[in-house]
């Protein structure tokens, strides 16, 4: 099958066109023909070989974690789904590929494709929609009246965790930079800051959540932002040793993250405040939550671009340019009817 791969790590390194074996199936697995695969940081991070220490991957290797598709064929214990069923999915860390015409996903990581989207919209939300409500929902217990504050609200996951927190009842300031002002507010934010103009650090206090996905400025300047006994929740920052242990890292490593997330967790206890690291899991059961919101319309996908699959590798390029409002998306497989509309960005 054709696939897109990297040979080696290294930020420099270019996705390649190559035939590969048609992944294996196992007795928990759904084969999905991928119809459409969405571009995260997360593809970036494991191609330059940030992450090979925590998730050692095989070379030669198919990037992407997302997918949306049509299952082709069942494993002998699955129970869920069958041929022709149409899907979405993030994979598994250690089983990602989802650049390539198909692929293996465990049952448990599957759900239905929400009604009313098309394959790209909804190859666009797993890996964010899944980190969004993970944060806010199962580490924040997000609820009605409370204040979060969603750091870079236009992109992939603040403009999915704007939505959510909305639905959830929630109030909602974000930064943007100019030109993404309207984007955030029609999708829900009550405060926007311009990072160009104003600093949120002076503007916001009294938050119970922070969903930070930036750099280590903004992860500290985060803490004066909440109230005490707020929570910051970091995708992006250091590992804390809740996640380290839940992980099952040996002791040594465990103790290497708690040394690099020392100096945040001191702060935040200086601060009456608590620190929190996600990494995000992969959970059919909550796509398939998601997907009832996403059906009743309360989350939209936000998708900057759509590319060919044989532009996998300019796609990537986008993304790293760091420019892209909300996801770009990959279409793999062109959809059986020509006259389907392209999804609409905004």
């Amino acid at each position: 099958m054709k696939a897109f791969v990297i040979e080696r790590y290294g930020k420099q390194e270019r996705l390649k066109p190559a035939d590969v074996p048609e992944p294996t199936l196992g007795e928990h697995d759904v084969r999905v023909q991928v119809h459409a695969a969405s571009i995260n940081p997360l593809d970036i991070k494991l191609k330059s070989g940030a992450l090979k220490r925590v998730v050692p991957l095989r070379m030669p290797l198919v990037l992407g974690n997302d997918l949306a598709g049509v299952v082709s064929q069942v494993g002998a214990k699955v129970t869920a789904f069958k041929p022709g069923d149409e899907v979405y999915a993030r994979t598994d860390t250690a089983r990602i590929g989802a650049f390539a015409e198909y692929i293996a996903v465990a049952e448990a990581n599957v759900a239905p494709k929400p009604a009313g989207l098309s394959m790209e919209q909804a190859a666009s939300l797993p890996l964010v929609a899944l980190t969004a409500w993970q944060a806010l929902v199962e580490k924040a217990n997000l609820q009605k009246g409370q204040k979060v504050f969603v750091h870079a609200g236009s992109g992939g996951v603040g403009s999915i965790a704007i939505q959510l927190a909305r639905h959830l009842g929630a109030s909602v300031a974000t930064t943007t930079s100019t030109a993404n002002v309207a984007l955030v507010k029609s999708l829900g934010a009550d405060i926007v800051i311009d990072y160009r103009k104003d600093d949120f650090a002076k503007t916001l206090r009294g938050y119970d959540v922070v969903l930070h996905s930036l750099g280590t400025d903004e992860l500290e300047k985060s803490l004066s932002v909440l109230k005490p006994g707020g929570l910051l929740i970091s995708i992006s920052g250091p590992p804390d040793p809740d996640f380290a242990r839940n992980a099952g890292m040996p002791k040594l490593v465990q103790l290497v993250i708690r040394l690099i997330s020392r100096k945040i967790r001191k702060q935040a206890r200086r601060h009456q405040v608590r620190y929190s690291f996600l990494f995000m899991q992969p959970s059919g059961r909550q796509l398939r939550e998601l997907g009832e919101i996403i059906g009743d319309g309360a989350i939209r996908p936000v998708i900057d671009k759509v590319f060919a699959f044989e532009e996998t590798d300019d796609a990537l390029a986008y993304v790293e340019t760091g420019r892209a409002r909300g996801k770009v998306v990959v279409r793999v497989r062109q959809p059986v009817h020509a006259a389907t509309p392209d999804p609409v960005a905004h």
